[in-house]
């Protein structure tokens, strides 16, 4: 329990530095540059282009309020808490940056790409943090559960990129909508590289005639497993064992070391890896990201 409040807490202390980068990428790089940024937002405007009586704050309330429900009874409550306190902090910070603070325009690819690599990263950590910023985040993270194959930048991609697309149709302004889709498609690579990219693990396979003193000390000194697989070298025609070992990247330069210390000959291949689960590495979560 007291586990469970101080994570709560972390979370929500986090979040409070995070919206305040998310509020500068916006008020800096998107807002003055007139760089179209998807959204619920965008949806907003879109329907006030046809219904000009509609305040795009009061319809983006209106829009993200089915998606909050969704998100209640397919997500839980605890997703449901953090992502209201996201998009309320996230929302807050940027009125708080505009108050403060007047940006003038800048080179509107430069704005594109660090205004995607600082939205990219904000919600990576967001993501990370089990919440979303609401709008089509929250749509992203839904359609998370039917797609899990699919990583959460390329998702958060697709969905946005619907939007920046009607709202370039509907405001008919092309160059907006460009400088959009490279901010986007910057902002989704930088979100995967948050969520996946610092999960980082290599595996490597090892060929040597001394595999069992290799295994006593990578066992010895990385307390790593080791699975020895049967193999036969085509030209000789011997019969070998064939050692793989997954590892943290920080572990490379101490397997490598070990491997050529003990047998300078041995072959050494070492892969980078994804998604490994297991001791010493991630546990495996329902419904994970």
């Amino acid at each position: 329990m007291k586990s469970s409040l101080r994570a709560n807490l972390f979370t929500a202390v986090l979040f409070l530095p995070v919206s305040f980068v998310y509020a500068v990428g916006f008020c800096w790089c998107y807002q003055p540059n007139d760089i179209a940024f998807g959204g619920i937002t965008g949806v907003a405007q879109i329907i006030q282009v046809f219904v000009p009586a509609a305040p795009v704050g009061t319809v983006t309330i209106l829009l993200n309020i089915p998606l909050f429900l969704l998100c209640w009874f397919l997500l839980g409550g605890g997703t449901l808490l953090s992502s209201l306190y996201a998009m309320a902090t996230t929302s807050l910070a940027i009125d708080i940056v505009n108050h403060l603070f007047t940006f003038p325009p800048m080179d509107p690819m430069l704005a594109a790409i660090f205004g995607g690599v600082i939205n990219g990263a904000t919600l990576g950590v967001v993501f990370l943090r089990g919440a979303t910023t609401g709008g089509t985040d929250l749509i992203a993270r839904l359609l998370k559960l039917p797609l899990p194959w699919l990583p959460m930048g390329r998702l958060v991609l697709a969905v946005d990129l619907v939007v920046i697309a009607a709202t370039a149709a509907a405001f008919q302004n092309l160059n907006s909508a460009l400088y959009g889709i490279v901010a986007l498609y910057i902002s989704s690579l930088v979100v995967d590289a948050v969520l996946y990219g610092l999960d980082t693990a290599k595996v490597a396979y090892i060929i040597s005639a001394r595999s069992e003193e290799i295994c006593r000390s990578i066992v010895d000194q990385l307390d790593r497993g080791i699975t020895i697989l049967p193999g036969r070298g085509f030209y000789s025609g011997e019969d070998k064992q064939v050692l793989m070992c997954a590892f943290k990247q920080r572990e490379i330069a101490v397997i490598r070391a070990i491997v050529k210390e003990i047998d300078p000959d041995a072959f050494l291949i070492v892969c980078p890896a994804h998604e490994v689960l297991g001791e010493g590495f991630r546990d495996y979560k329902k419904d994970d990201l």
